[in-house]
């Protein structure tokens, strides 16, 4: 920063541009397009898939046009048999049996029926002990359970529905209204389970498309070289804390941080080494910060800032001297400084805003405490 009046931003900035290079500046800013194509790019192979996966569960047949699976447990074969004969006429209809009630869990996790037909009176383990099995376990908890029993007993049905039963038959039922009810409550199963299918991919579509503007905003927010906040978002952030500081009579701080001589790095070292010194310089200024409401970022070339809500003057000033010792402590040799390492210099400055366009003033005054922090001696902080 070698202005010679503290008042010439404009000349500040085309001096910044000449330091860094137009090849620089165009690499930082292709850095960011390419970024954020990249995200562009994911975001939109990762909405044709969820498309697909939505246009699927909303594309599904109709739960009254897919076959039904129905699984008998009973330990009487002749109760098998006359299912079987009742639902031979029901082509789209199949019927799984389960004899023995020990298996009936498994059989049920491995069939994945849409309608369970149970037997209440079994030996070893009764009906509704099933019934209870079925409920508790994910896998099996929402598919319909027809309670088969001998006989219409109040006490069994009431027994039956607490256990968890979708419905109660005394067998043998009539085939029409046993196949009317197989259908029913297969189909309402059905329904349910496209239903989930749809929510769960209109949610996961919602999770990308969230993540995915998350990121393409912090791509935009972001410098492309450090990192750290660009131009454009300190703009934004001055702004909204210059005006939520007027609302609460609170104080906000700026700093300006400039290296040192850095065109004379550039010119030894080159524009590689400067942008990775740059870089390291970026990394200590935000490590720097111990609040989540403070920002840092890149103004512009060499040139950095740190917007510092509600911080005091003596609070500005040992954060400026700490991050001017990070930027000195990290050694990078530099023939062209009379420190002989990459050293910054830090103007800083707080203001209580008292109009809603002072932010620029703001920015105007820290420029002048960096400029009085070069004219000094560089390697200094001056806070005014």
């Amino acid at each position: 920063m070698e202005h010679p009046n503290p008042d010439s931003l404009a000349e500040r900035a085309r001096r910044a541009v000449g330091a860094a290079g137009v090849a620089g500046a165009a690499t930082a800013a292709g850095a960011v397009a390419a970024s954020i194509e990249r995200a562009s790019a994911r975001s939109h192979a990762d909405e044709r898939a969820v498309a697909d996966l939505l246009a699927a569960a909303l594309n599904a047949p109709p739960a009254a046009e897919c076959p039904v699976m129905a699984l008998l447990v009973d330990d009487q074969a002749i109760i098998a048999e006359a299912l079987r004969r009742a639902l031979a006429g029901e082509p789209d209809v199949d019927l799984h049996y389960c004899a023995n009630p020990e298996d009936a869990l498994r059989v049920a996790r491995e069939t994945r029926p849409t309608v369970i037909l149970q037997d209440l009176v079994m030996p070893g383990v009764d009906g509704l002990t099933l019934v209870r099995q079925y409920r508790e376990n994910p896998s099996t908890r929402d598919i319909p359970i027809i309670v088969l029993s001998t006989k219409e007993e109040p006490r069994i049905k009431s027994a039956a529905f607490s256990a968890g039963a979708n419905d109660y038959l005394v067998k043998l039922p009539d085939t029409i209204e046993l196949v009317a009810r197989i259908r029913y409550h297969s189909r309402s199963y059905l329904n349910l389970l496209q239903r989930d299918e749809a929510y769960r991919a209109l949610r996961q579509s919602q999770q990308h498309l969230l993540a995915t503007n998350l990121e393409l905003q912090r791509l935009t927010n972001s410098d492309g070289l450090t990192g750290l906040s660009n131009r454009r978002r300190l703009d934004d952030y001055v702004s909204a804390e210059w005006r939520r500081a007027m609302r609460d009579g609170a104080s906000i701080g700026f700093l300006m941080i400039d290296v040192d001589n850095f065109k004379s790095y550039n010119d030894t070292y080159g524009h590689v080494a400067g942008d990775d010194v740059l870089k390291l310089i970026a990394h200590a200024i935000e490590a720097s910060l111990n609040r989540s409401s403070d920002l840092a970022a890149r103004f512009g070339g060499e040139e950095f800032a740190v917007v510092l809500p509600g911080t005091s003057v003596p609070g500005m000033r040992l954060l400026s001297e700490k991050i001017r010792i990070a930027v000195e402590a990290l050694g990078v040799p530099h023939s062209g400084s009379p420190h002989g390492r990459v050293t910054v210099s830090i103007g800083g400055v707080t203001q209580t805003p008292h109009s809603e366009d002072g932010s620029k003033q703001l920015i105007e005054a820290a420029d002048v405490a960096l400029y009085r922090a070069k004219r000094d001696g560089r390697n200094r902080v001056v806070v005014g």
